[in-house]
């Protein structure tokens, strides 16, 4: 370890300029790994042949862009979404099997949380998903607010159910999230 240091001093000696030069090379690396993984900063997407789900496809924001998402891709788009708002810290992306209604989970810098369940679906979204997320957004993920994004839309009765509530959830069809994508409110906002 002595060694290393005595070989850092006498490096830092004879090239100063350049030993400075690497210093905020490495600092400039470190603040940019760090804005990526709390997602203050979103990195290019995967070159076309890269590895890894949906490589190489150039998604617009349209609602048939969504739509040709797997699951998984459209609960990232929904968080890729979520941190275009200056008012959101981080987002983490946590659906599947058994995640209680959280697909993905929005940090606000305010220290509030909000949930948003995302459902890809070409059918429209009834009630029984309204009741699934009150029941759970507050007690479970502690959250302040909740929103259930959809490719499609909602059923009537779903939207009657959500009125009932003491506190509505956001339902956002395909067209409020086309207008959202567009630069539109968020649903925390």
């Amino acid at each position: 370890m002595l060694l290393i240091v005595a070989f850092v001093i006498a490096a830092v000696s004879a090239y100063p300029v350049t030993s400075a030069l690497v210093l905020v090379l490495a600092a400039a690396a470190a603040l940019t790994l760090h804005l990526a993984r709390t997602g203050r900063l979103r990195l290019p997407a995967p070159l076309a042949g890269a590895a890894g789900a949906g490589a190489g496809r150039d998604f617009t924001h349209t609602i048939a862009a969504y739509q040709a998402m797997d699951y998984t891709e459209f609960e990232h788009a929904m968080a890729d979404l979520a941190r275009r708002d200056p008012a959101v810290r981080r987002t983490d992306v946590s659906g599947g099997k058994n995640d209680r209604g959280l697909d993905v989970l929005v940090h606000l810098h305010s220290g509030d949380r909000y949930l948003l369940q995302c459902k890809r679906w070409k059918g429209r979204v009834g009630s029984e998903e309204v009741m699934k997320i009150n029941g759970t957004y507050r007690d479970i993920h502690h959250c302040v607010g909740a929103a259930i994004i959809t490719t499609s839309a909602f059923t009537a009765d779903a939207e009657r159910t959500n009125a009932l509530l003491p506190k509505a959830l956001r339902l956002i069809d395909g067209r409020g999230l086309a207008r959202w994508a567009s630069g539109g409110r968020p649903p925390w906002a």
